[in-house]
C-alpha cells in the first residue's frame, strides 16, 4: 500500500480508504479480524458516517477498537454528519450532538476528520462555522471537510468556516467519470460536455482538496458492481485484459485506474471482501500507462472529440 498527504502535511494515509457502511450486522471476531486484517494489509483510513446502520456501523467498529486499544493510534477515523430523514441538517445543533453521538458509539476521544455529508439547502455558513470552532476548541474533531459538495457550495462555506476543508468526498468510478469526461468535451453539444459539478475536479487541484471517489467499483448511485451486470461487454473485456497484464483482478484495475490520475485521489472501497480489499490493497503499487488508462476510458464509453 502507498501512502499519501492530505489533510496534514505531518500525517500519511493509505492511498485507499475503507469505507465501514457495510459492518453493523458483523459479530465480534469479524470485526476484530476486519479490523486488524485491514490495518496488516496498509489501510489506516477508515470512512464512517452516522447514518450508516443507523448507527450500528460505529458501534461496530468502535467495540473492536475497544477490544484491540494499541490500534487506535494506528488509524485515521473519519465520520460524516448532516443526513436525517427527510432532510439534511447544517445547523449547529445537529452537527455538533452528531459528533458527540458519534464520540460515544465509536468510543474514542475525537474524531479526525469530519465531513459535511450531502450540502443542507437551507446552510448557514456562519452557523456551520459556530459548530466547527466549538468542536475544534472543544479537542473533538482535528480536521474538517465535504461531501458531495460543488466548488461554489465549499466556496460558499469557506466566507465564513475559518478551518481548511482539505477533504470533499464524491462519486467517482470507470463508469460514472462525468466529473472527467466534461473536462475533455469542452463547450461541445454532447453528453460527455455536460459538466455537472463546476469543474470540481480542476478546482480541487487548484486549492489542494483531496477528492475521496465513493463507489469506486459502482455503476451509478450504488447499483451494484459494474463488471457484474453484464451492460458493458467491451468493458469487461478491456478490464479482464488489463487486470492479466498487470497481475491483478478486475477490482484491483478499477482502483488502479483512479489512482493513475494525478489528482492523488484516496478511494473510499466499501467492500468486506477480505480478498477484494486484499487486491485493491495490492493495486496500489500500480502504475497504469497513459495508453491503458484511455483503454479503459474509451472502453466504458466515452468519447474523445
Amino acid at each position: 500500500m502507498k501512502y499519501i498527504k492530505t489533510f496534514s502535511a505531518d500525517t500519511e494515509v493509505s492511498q485507499v480508504a475503507l469505507g465501514c457502511m457495510r459492518i453493523a450486522d458483523f459479530t465480534d471476531s469479524e470485526a476484530d479480524r476486519y479490523l486488524s486484517t485491514s490495518i496488516d494489509l496498509g489501510y489506516n483510513y477508515f470512512d464512517h458516517a452516522d447514518i450508516y446502520g443507523g448507527g450500528k456501523c460505529e458501534e461496530v467498529f468502535g467495540g473492536a477498537l475497544r477490544r484491540n486499544k494499541s490500534l487506535r493510534d494506528k488509524i485515521i477515523i473519519q465520520t460524516k454528519c448532516s443526513i436525517r430523514k427527510g432532510m439534511y441538517d447544517f445547523s449547529k445543533e445537529h452537527i455538533v450532538s452528531s459528533v458527540e453521538n458519534s464520540l460515544k458509539r465509536l468510543g474514542v476521544e475525537k474524531i479526525d476528520v469530519l465531513l459535511l455529508h450531502r450540502p443542507d439547502l437551507l446552510m448557514e455558513p456562519e452557523e456551520v462555522a459556530e459548530a466547527f470552532d466549538k468542536l475544534e476548541k472543544d479537542g473533538k474533531v482535528d480536521f474538517f471537510g465535504v461531501s458531495n459538495h460543488s466548488a461554489m457550495q465549499i466556496e460558499l462555506l469557506k466566507t465564513a468556516v475559518k478551518q481548511e476543508l482539505k477533504i470533499n468526498q464524491m462519486q467517482l468510478s470507470i463508469t460514472n467519470a462525468t466529473m472527467l469526461s466534461s473536462g475533455a468535451n469542452v463547450n461541445l453539444d454532447n453528453r460527455d460536455g455536460i459538466n455537472k459539478d463546476g469543474y470540481l475536479r480542476d478546482y480541487c487541484r487548484l486549492n489542494g482538496i483531496t477528492i475521496q471517489p465513493w463507489s469506486p467499483l459502482q455503476r451509478g448511485f450504488i447499483s451494484g458492481y459494474f463488471l457484474e451486470n453484464g451492460e458493458n461487454a467491451e468493458l469487461g473485456k478491456t478490464v479482464n485484459e488489463m487486470a492479466e497484464k498487470y497481475n491483478t483482478t478486475d477490482s484491483g484495475i478499477a482502483i488502479a485506474w483512479l489512482l493513475r490520475l494525478p489528482d492523488k485521489m484516496q478511494p473510499v472501497v466499501g467492500s468486506t471482501n477480505i480478498q477484494r480489499i486484499t487486491d485493491i490493497a495490492k493495486a496500489s503499487e500500480i502504475t497504469m500507462s497513459r495508453e491503458d488508462w484511455y483503454k479503459i476510458y474509451l472502453a466504458a464509453g466515452y468519447k474523445l472529440p
